[in-house]
């Protein structure tokens, strides 16, 4: 298997360092900065022996190489700074994300998409727009990483161990996500009959603004290590044909009231991609939650267009 990542920054490069040394698929890793995505795959082509994994790795400045890719990892793209907000990243991701897709499709054009530059919703759309691909082809990564900050918050609410905790969050990747309480549980008990109400609105509330309280922290960067984890979970469930249901943003056709919009939701990964799209059964309250966090995606997307008339 081949995976090709778009991007050698730190998320890209903490992708391809994780999808090699799970030994998922040799990994090509390709950035614009002459040097860049080279140096960093010998770096850890050279790391191989020590911790004992047998996949290839390499690095450059050209798509040729990304031939023959079973799945393309997008990350390239300006990263947050404090006080901008995903949606300011627009006009210059989205020109990325555009061109990127462009040169895959020279060179891996029936390779899975698997986009991580935000705006993540919209640069998923980009993406079906300019491959073509079909739902099933290409989707985005940003549930399981908002999914695995709540249950990360809920674990340290509770002091208990954070693969204890399932969770679920949909909606798009910003702060309109819907982070559902009501389906999340630690070792099968509902957090509802653990965990003040209170409480967990607090939870709630730092889940949406995960991403910003590190961009804060961290000064003159985002998040990584959560995000590249993420990204290489999906890649497993992909080219291992594990079928794992795991919260993807994926082009909806009707589920949840939802049409020809891009938002997180359950789907069923595997060899083909998105295999199965999984309705859960919300109330009145997450419905709603759920499609104003749609209309906040349409309206980026609209701005989108407004910038490309």
């Amino acid at each position: 298997m081949k995976v090709t990542v778009v991007g050698a920054g730190n998320v890209g490069a903490t992708c391809a360092q994780r999808i090699a040394e799970c030994s998922i698929a040799d990994v090509y890793l390709v950035d614009v900065v002459e040097g860049l995505a080279a140096g960093k795959a010998l770096d850890l082509a050279e790391a191989a022996p020590v911790v004992d994994h047998g996949s290839r790795i390499e690095g450059g400045t050209g798509y040729a190489p990304a031939e023959g890719s079973d799945v393309v990892v997008i990350t390239a793209g300006i990263a947050r700074k404090p006080g901008m907000s995903r949606d300011d990243l627009l006009a210059t991701n989205g020109k990325i994300a555009t061109q990127v897709v462009e040169n895959v499709m020279k060179y891996a054009p029936d390779a899975i998409l698997l986009m991580v530059a935000n705006p993540l919703d919209v640069t998923t759309y980009i993406a079906q727009q300019v491959s073509g691909h079909p739902r099933e082809r290409v989707f985005g990564m940003a549930g399981v990483l908002d999914t695995a900050r709540f249950r990360a918050f809920i674990a340290m609410e509770l002091g208990c161990a954070p693969g204890d905790v399932t969770a679920m969050v949909l909606g798009g990747h910003g702060d309109s996500m819907v982070p559902l309480p009501r389906h999340s549980t630690v070792s099968g008990i509902p957090i509802t009959e653990l965990i003040p109400a209170d409480r967990i609105e607090a939870i709630v509330d730092r889940t949406r603004k995960g991403g910003a309280e590190i961009v804060g922290l961290l000064k003159t960067g985002s998040a990584f290590y959560a995000p590249s984890a993420a990204v290489t979970q999906m890649v497993a469930s992909i080219l291992r044909d594990e079928k794992r249901i795991l919260p993807t943003c994926v082009q909806l056709t009707g589920e949840y009231g939802l049409d020809d919009v891009f938002v997180g939701v359950p789907a069923k990964l595997g060899s083909s991609g998105v295999e199965e799209v999984i309705e859960l059964d919300l109330n009145d309250e997450e419905m709603a939650a759920l499609h104003s966090s749609a209309d906040a995606v349409r309206e980026t997307v609209a701005a989108w267009k407004g910038m490309n008339a």
